[in-house]
C-alpha cells in the first residue's frame, strides 16, 4: 500500500484513549483509566526560560541542587569498586559500588586544589588525584596526603569528600545533593506503583545513545510532552498513530504522562484506511515495538490495534521470559510516555523500553540529550556493563537506532531552530495550547515552585 496522505481534517478528534482502550481485547491497567488532569490555565511564557543566562544560574543554584536526579543504571556498576562520573549543571559527581554492595555518591572534586578526581566511569579501589596525589578510599575517607608533615592543621575529618544523597528504584540510580525534601520514593510517586506492573529492575540497557543538541535542555525534553507536533514532524507515521487522540495525565508537581495510542488512523486524516493498511504502515515507520521485515496479516473481524497486540504480547512474552497474556493491547504498542521532573522519562508498558534524559551540556544553548533502549533480562541472565555512544555533530540517532532513530532526528531538526526562533522573537513570548500542551505547562509551573524557593536549601 503506498503511504496515506489525505488531507487533514478540521472537526475536532475521535474516539478519546479511555474509548479505543475500552474495545482492547484486555483490560487496562485501573491507573491508566479516568482523569488525572489539572488545567492550569493559558497564561504565556517569556521567551527568557530558555535563552536567558541569567535564568539558567537561577536554575542551577535553586533548582538542580534540590531535585532527585537519574544518574545511572544499576547494570553501569554490577561489581565493588565500579562507579560512574555524573555531571550536570556544573555538578560532578562520583557514584560509587561499595564493598557491601551499597551505594554512595561523592562530589568528585580534591579537597586539596580542586581538580577533578576522575574524568570518566571505570573501576578503582580508592580515588588518587593526578594532581598532588591526594587519595581517598572508596567510602569517601581520606587515605593519603603527600608530605603531610606539610598540613599541621588538617583534621581527617574535615577531608572526608562530600556526599549527595542516593536512591534506588527499580534499577535506577538517583542522586540528590540537598538534604531535605521528599524522599525519592515521594517524589517519584505515584510511578512506582505503576510500574511495579511492568518491572524496570528487570530490564536493562541494550543500547545508549547521546547527542548535543543546540537548544535549552527544557525545549528539548518539551519537545518529548505532547502529540500535538506529529502532524507537522512526523507526517508518516500519522497512518497508525492517534495523534490528537492522546491522553495526558498529571500528578502532584513531579510526575506526569501522555498516551498515544497505535494501531489506529490519526483523526487528522481525512478519509478511511482498511486495518491492513494501518497495519501495513505501523509496520513500515515504527521501530520500537516492530522488528526489520516483519509482516502481519489482520485476519477477518479484527483490528489493527487488536492484531498488533495479540502478536506482541506473544513477542514480548517470548523476550521477557514470562507469559503476557493479561497485558492490554495498549501495554504492547502504545507510547506511554511518563516525565519526572525535571529530565527523565521512561516509557512504561510490557515492550522494550525507551529512556530520555536531557542535561544542559554545559550551558542554557545546549543539550546533551540521551536515549536509552531497555531490554528485559531472562531468568538467571547477567546484564553486560553498557556505555554511551556520543554521535559527532553532523551525525545522527538513526547510525545507532534505526527506525526510532529516523523519528527522532525529525525533532531534532526542529530544535536548533527553536533555540535561534526564540532568540529572534519580536514578542518575546510562547503560548500553549490548554490541554494537549498541558504537560510542558504542569513541567514550569513545578520549575517556577522551585526558583521562588527562598533559600538554596529549602
Amino acid at each position: 500500500m503506498a503511504d496515506f496522505d489525505g488531507p487533514l481534517r478540521s472537526d475536532p478528534p475521535g474516539p478519546s484513549w479511555d474509548e479505543l482502550a475500552e474495545g482492547d481485547s484486555r483490560s487496562v491497567p485501573e491507573f491508566l483509566r479516568g482523569e488525572s488532569w489539572q488545567d492550569l490555565g493559558d497564561e504565556k511564557l517569556s521567551v527568557d526560560r530558555y535563552i536567558s543566562p541569567e535564568f539558567f544560574a537561577r536554575e542551577c543554584a535553586k533548582m538542580w541542587p534540590n531535585i532527585w536526579q537519574f544518574a545511572a543504571r544499576v547494570e553501569e556498576m554490577p561489581q565493588p569498586g565500579d562507579y560512574v562520573l555524573y555531571e550536570n549543571a556544573g555538578r560532578s559527581y562520583l557514584v560509587v559500588r561499595q564493598d557491601d554492595g551499597s551505594l554512595r555518591a561523592f562530589h568528585n572534586v580534591c579537597l586539596h586544589r580542586g581538580r577533578k578526581l576522575r574524568t570518566e566511569s571505570g573501576w578503582a579501589t580508592d580515588f588518587t588525584c593526578p594532581y598532588h596525589g591526594f587519595s581517598w578510599n572508596k567510602d569517601g575517607g581520606l587515605k593519603k596526603v603527600p608530605c603531610r608533615w606539610d598540613f599541621p592543621d588538617m583534621q581527617d575529618a574535615e577531608m572526608t569528600l562530600p556526599q549527595a544523597q542516593v536512591g534506588v528504584w527499580g534499577g535506577y540510580i538517583f542522586i540528590k545533593e540537598n538534604e531535605g525534601g521528599p524522599t525519592l520514593e515521594e517524589y517519584l510517586a505515584p510511578l512506582p506503583d505503576h510500574f511495579a506492573r511492568w518491572r524496570h529492575e528487570d530490564a536493562y540497557t541494550t543500547a545508549w545513545v547521546g547527542k548535543v543538541i543546540k537548544a535549552n535542555w527544557k525545549a528539548c525534553a518539551e519537545a518529548f510532552m505532547e502529540a500535538y507536533h506529529v502532524s507537522a514532524t512526523h507526517p508518516q507515521i500519522m497512518p497508525f498513530t492517534g495523534d490528537a487522540n492522546s491522553k495526558y495525565m498529571m500528578w502532584g508537581d513531579h510526575v506526569n504522562l501522555a498516551i498515544t495510542p497505535f494501531g489506529v488512523l490519526s483523526p487528522q486524516i481525512e478519509g478511511e484506511a482498511t486495518e491492513q493498511d494501518i497495519i501495513d504502515n505501523f509496520l513500515k515507520y515504527n521501530g520500537r515495538v516492530v522488528e526489520p521485515g516483519m509482516t502481519l496479516t489482520v485476519e477477518e473481524g479484527m483490528t489493527a490495534r487488536a492484531s498488533m497486540g495479540d502478536h506482541n504480547r506473544k513477542r514480548f512474552g517470548k523476550i521477557f521470559g514470562r507469559d503476557l497474556d493479561e497485558a492490554s493491547d495498549s501495554e504492547v504498542q502504545d507510547a506511554l510516555t511518563y516525565n519526572v521532573f525535571p529530565n527523565f522519562s521512561p516509557w512504561g508498558g510490557f515492550q522494550p523500553t525507551v529512556v530520555y534524559r536531557w542535561r544542559p551540556w554545559p550551558d542554557q544553548d545546549h543539550t546533551l540529550m540521551e536515549v536509552r533502549l531497555l531490554g528485559r533480562l531472562q531468568p538467571g541472565e547477567a546484564a553486560p556493563q553498557p556505555e554511551m555512544i556520543l554521535v559527532p555533530e553532523g551525525g545522527s540517532y538513526a547510525d545507532h537506532l534505526g527506525q526510532l532513530g529516523n523519528v527522532l532526528e525529525q525533532d531534532m531538526n526542529n530544535l536548533p531552530e527553536v533555540q535561534a526562533g526564540m532568540k529572534a522573537s519580536k514578542t518575546g513570548l510562547l503560548r500553549l495550547a490548554r490541554y494537549q500542551e498541558s504537560r510542558v505547562r504542569h513541567f514550569q509551573h513545578t520549575l517556577d515552585k522551585y526558583l521562588a524557593r527562598e533559600d538554596d536549601d529549602a
